[in-house]
């Protein structure tokens, strides 16, 4: 899933298409320090952040492109020619950018993407994100931001809309942007609005965490806080100085 870092394969980037080229990454500011037991209303007149958007492959799962590389391993492909799909092939970026959009079914994509590997197509995109599991810190971190008073939305770019576990959906978000179903993937801005409207608070309240870094610049456009994602262990502790609110790191 850019539902679904991310040698082998190229450096990792749960966003847009992967086949692009990465920016340089923006300038981020420190987070301020956390006060001891704030609460999100204690946030508000510290930091000014009670929002919080997230991105689901690559933030809240672990590292997609390790379990492609594992696919290419099992399937007998080498890993350079995956990577090369993703950094350096504008046939394979349309098929994910219409696959991401909902422009285009799953069995479509990977017909046409097993054409460009050599591989059988049945089963494709399970076979790459069968290495993919929960980063359960990350996981239990934005189950912590909603029970301190936190407002939350998921912004994510999807291959395909079945693989996200939406029975935990109810529990971790107020509100949820999938690209597949608006027909629109970031960095388009509207997928940013409507985290904000989802989550029911301005755009401006909000912190955005993704691991792609060329995903944040909307973001910050829209006057959001952002979290370059590279593991929980450096998140976390970010996220508890922007949001004000202990969680659990």
């Amino acid at each position: 899933m850019a539902e679904s870092s991310k040698s082998e394969t190229p450096p990792r980037a749960r966003g847009a298409s992967r086949s692009e080229a990465l920016p340089p990454e923006p300038a981020q500011t420190q987070a301020p320090p956390r006060a001891q037991g704030a609460s999100a209303s204690q946030s508000n007149k510290t930091n000014g952040r009670s929002g919080l958007l997230i991105d689901w492959g690559g933030v809240l799962t672990t590292n997609l492109f390790t379990s492609f590389h594992e696919y290419c391993i099992r399937m007998e492909i080498d890993p350079a020619e995956l990577g090369k799909r993703f950094s350096a092939d504008p046939q394979f970026r349309e098929l994910l950018i219409s696959l991401e959009k909902g422009a285009i079914e799953e069995g479509e994509f990977e017909e046409s993407f097993a054409e460009l590997l050599g591989v059988d197509s049945d089963g494709l995109i399970d076979g790459l994100f069968a290495g993919v599991q929960a980063d359960t810190a990350m996981v239990d971190a934005v189950r912590s931001a909603r029970k301190a008073g936190i407002r939350t939305a998921l912004v994510s770019n999807s291959w395909g809309v079945h693989r996200y576990p939406h029975d935990l959906f109810e529990e971790l978000f107020d509100g949820v942007v999938i690209s597949g179903v608006e027909k629109t993937r970031k960095p388009a801005k509207r997928m940013y609005e409507l985290g904000a409207e989802r989550a029911g608070i301005a755009a401006e309240l909000c912190v955005f965490v993704d691991d792609l870094p060329f995903n944040l610049t909307p973001a910050q456009e829209l006057g959001m806080a952002t979290v370059h994602h590279t593991s929980a262990e450096t998140t976390i502790p970010e996220l508890e100085g922007l949001l004000g609110v202990s969680l659990g790191s």
